[in-house]
C-alpha cells in the first residue's frame, strides 16, 4: 500500500510505526511543514509554513490558524497528486493542528485515519481542574469550546481514529467515540529496563549517580503547572529536610507547552524562587532538555520518580519510568489511574495535598526495599500490556493495514 503520515513535527507519535510499515513492503511517506528539520525514518515532502493570521476575535483566530495550516497541507497534497500522480491508500495524520482538515478534498479515495489525542471540554478536564489558575465564567468556556471545533471536524471526516489511552478516548463525545481504537504508542522495554551498571553524571559537578543512590527524579517536556511542577516544588522543602542525602534531578525546558504562560518570567523560576530559601539548592539539579540516552539513565538510577498531571494527555515519561522499574509516586488523576493502582504499581497522591506529597516521597526514599514489589509490578504491567515490539506495534500495524481491508 501507499501510506502517507501527516504531522507538523513528524515523526511525532510515529517514529516506530512508519519504518515498521516500510519494512513490511509498503510505500511509506510523510507530509510535514517546511520548518520541521527532525530526522525522518521515511521519505518526507514538506508543505509551506502557514503565515500568521491577524484577527480581532480570538475565537475566530483559533479556527483560522488551524484551517490555514490545513489549507497549506492540502496545497502540498495537491502538488503531490498533480506533479507526481501520488495517491495514497491510507492517510494517517495527527488532528491537533488542522493538517487533516482538507485532505479528503484532494484524495477522496484514500482512507483517512487520525491520531485523536484529546478532545477539549469545558468541565472535568484541564481547564477547570486547578483553582490556582482556573478562569471561571462564560467566556473561558466559550473559548474552550471554540478550540475543539477543528477536532470535531477532523473526527467527522475520519474513517477511523486512534487514541493512546482509554482516558484520552473517553474525552470524545459518544457519537464520535465509536470510531476510536485505543492502542498505546509503545514502550521499548528492552531499553527502559533496570540496569545496575547505569550511571548519570551531573553536569558542572563531580557527582555521578547510580542505582541504589537516593535519587528523586521529575521529568516533563516543560516545567509548568499542567504537569504539576508547582506542586512538586512545594513538596520539596519538607522532603529535603527529612532526607539530607537525597539528590533531586529535574528534567524539562524552562518554556511552556500547555496552558497559559506566566505574566512574566518562567514557571520554572517562579516556583523555584518560592521555595529557594527552604531547600538545599546544591542538591537540586536542573538538567533542562537532555538527550534520550541521558533520560534513560536518569530513570534507571531513580529511587523515586514523581509524576503529576492535570486530567490531560498522559506523558510517555510515566510509562517509561514504569518500564525502567522506578518507584512511582504520582498524582491521583484520571489519566494516571488508568496505569497505576495505588499500592500495587506505585503510590497515588492528591494533586494538591502538599503534606501528603512530602510524606509519601519521604517514605519512598527512606524505605527502598519496601518499594521493590511495586517497582516490579509497574514494570510487569508495561511488559504485559504496553511493550512496543510484542504488543503495541503489531496492533498499530493492524490498525493501519486494516483500514483498507
Amino acid at each position: 500500500m501507499k501510506i502517507l503520515f501527516v504531522h507538523q513535527n513528524f515523526p511525532g507519535q510515529f517514529p516506530h510505526l512508519a519504518p515498521a510499515l516500510a519494512a513490511r513492503g509498503h510505500d511509506v511517506m510523510a507530509l510535514t511543514t517546511e520548518s520541521n528539520n527532525r530526522p525522518s525514518p521515511v521519505r518526507v515532502v514538506k508543505y509551506r509554513q502557514p503565515d500568521p493570521i491577524t484577527l480581532s476575535s480570538p475565537l475566530t483566530k483559533m479556527y483560522a490558524d488551524n484551517a490555514e495550516r490545513g489549507r497549506r497541507a492540502a496545497l502540498g497534497a495537491q502538488a503531490m497528486r498533480r506533479d507526481q500522480g501520488y495517491v495514497p491508500d491510507v492517510i494517517f495524520g495527527h488532528s491537533g493542528w488542522g493538517e487533516t482538515l482538507f485532505l479528503k478534498e484532494v484524495w477522496p479515495e484514500a482512507k483517512l485515519l487520525i491520531y485523536a489525542e484529546l478532545m477539549y471540554q469545558t468541565t472535568g478536564l484541564d481547564t477547570d481542574f486547578d483553582p490556582e489558575f482556573r478562569r471561571d465564567g462564560l467566556l473561558p468556556r466559550i473559548s474552550t469550546t471554540a478550540r475543539a471545533a477543528h477536532l470535531v471536524q477532523s473526527m467527522v471526516q475520519a474513517d477511523a481514529a486512534l487514541s493512546p489511552t482509554q482516558f484520552q478516548a473517553s474525552t470524545f463525545p459518544p457519537e464520535l467515540r465509536a470510531k476510536i481504537r485505543v492502542i498505546f504508542d509503545g514502550v521499548k522495554s528492552d531499553v527502559l529496563c533496570p540496569d545496575p551498571a547505569a550511571r548519570l553524571p551531573i553536569p558542572g559537578t563531580d557527582l555521578v549517580l547510580k542505582p541504589g543512590d537516593e535519587v528523586l527524579t521529575f521529568v516533563n517536556r516543560s516545567l509548568e503547572p499542567y504537569r504539576g511542577y508547582h506542586s512538586f516544588m512545594r513538596a520539596l522543602p519538607a522532603v529535603m529536610a527529612a532526607r539530607p542525602n537525597a539528590q533531586v534531578v529535574i528534567v524539562g525546558d524552562e518554556g511552556q507547552s500547555y496552558g497559559a504562560a506566566p505574566a512574566s518570567g518562567s514557571w520554572k523560576q517562579i516556583y523555584l524562587d518560592e521555595v529557594r530559601d527552604r531547600i538545599d539548592i546544591s542538591r537540586v539539579h536542573f538538567l533542562g532538555r537532555v538527550p534520550y540516552p541521558t533520560f534513560v539513565n536518569l530513570l534507571k538510577v531513580s529511587r523515586v520518580h514523581a509524576y503529576l498531571t492535570y486530567p490531560f494527555v498522559l506523558s510517555w515519561s510515566l510509562m517509561e519510568a514504569m518500564s525502567a522499574g522506578a518507584m512511582i509516586v504520582a498524582s491521583d488523576t484520571a489519566p494516571v489511574r488508568e496505569m497505576i493502582t495505588d499500592g500495587v504499581h506505585g503510590r497515588l497522591v492528591d494533586f494538591f495535598d502538599m503534606p501528603r506529597w512530602s510524606a509519601t516521597l519521604i517514605d519512598a526514599l527512606a524505605h527502598p526495599e519496601a518499594q521493590m514489589p511495586m517497582r516490579a509490578a509497574a514494570r510487569q504491567k508495561i511488559l504485559e500490556g504496553y511493550d512496543l515490539e510484542r504488543i503495541c506495534l503489531p496492533q498499530l500495524i493492524d490498525f493501519v493495514e486494516g483500514a483498507v481491508r
